[in-house]
């Protein structure tokens, strides 16, 4: 059984799959469970896209979606924040306004500065980068409550070939500070399998997840960061044999901003 919780759909500026298309698909593929994460990002770099989303009408939508399909694939209704120290107490105050089962707590920009288009890496070594994007992490991990977990977190590695040579065990003493924080209050991490599309690696490798896991992280979830229908779950079974040899049993699923656990 799959359930992935990063799911994108038309409501996202950077997306253009009708969200029935995403659903079909996910009861073609025989999903438990989908949960649709479109992107609100507040005071993003590139002013030429518009991540904002009409709350109103996504959840309208959602609704229809459950009428026509939630006899087949149970429906979840989340978005992907993308969230900087600037911004948290409105991020805060939009999930607090909405009802919503999941909310995906990522970093798109770091120093105000995009990740995508590559401004942020510029004059910084791959230490310099990875220090300062973690260093607003901690930050929005201990100021902003109202999310689930922590999305891509080794995204810098997905634009910088540089930063993608580096290895995470090296900033192990950083992580543990992250993950302890994530732990003390109930929060988690995502797998983001959309790398294994394009590099076919996981960026955030099994030995960093096994040191969460040895820390006490139990929260974790699948998403595929899909934008088409056919990668939906993309490659879910072979994180799952990762998990099991790892030590995890259980995988996350959240309703209401309330997790639950799945045995895998």
């Amino acid at each position: 059984m799959y359930y992935d919780y990063h799911v994108h759909s038309h409501f996202s500026a950077d997306c253009e799959s009708q969200m029935k298309d995403v659903i079909e698909s996910a009861i073609e593929f025989e999903l438990k469970e989908v949960c649709i994460t479109d992107h609100i990002d507040y005071d993003y770099c590139d002013s030429s896209i518009n991540f904002d989303v009409d709350l109103d009408r996504y959840s309208e939508h959602i609704e229809l979606m459950r009428d026509r399909y939630g006899d087949k694939i149970k429906i979840l209704k989340g978005i992907e924040m993308g969230i900087q120290p600037h911004i948290v107490e409105k991020c805060d105050r939009l999930v607090e306004s909405a009802d919503l089962d999941f909310v995906i707590s990522s970093m798109h920009t770091c120093n105000r500065e995009d990740l995508y288009n590559r401004d942020f890496f510029k004059g910084k070594s791959p230490r310099e980068a990875y220090l300062k994007y973690f260093e607003e992490m901690l930050y929005c991990i201990k100021n902003f409550k109202n999310f689930s977990v922590i999305g891509h977190l080794n995204i810098l590695a997905r634009y910088d070939e540089e930063i993608a040579k580096e290895n995470l065990t090296d900033y192990f003493d950083v992580l543990e500070v992250i993950f302890k924080e994530l732990i003390s209050r109930n929060k988690g991490i995502e797998i983001n399998t959309s790398s294994l599309r394009y590099k076919d690696i996981l960026l955030l490798s099994p030995d960093v997840l096994k040191f969460y896991h040895s820390l006490g992280g139990k929260i974790i979830t699948l998403g595929s960061d899909t934008h088409v229908p056919n990668t939906l779950a993309h490659k879910f079974d072979y994180v799952y044999d990762i998990l099991r040899e790892i030590g995890f049993k259980y995988i996350t699923t959240f309703e209401k901003m309330e997790p639950k656990f799945v045995r895998i």
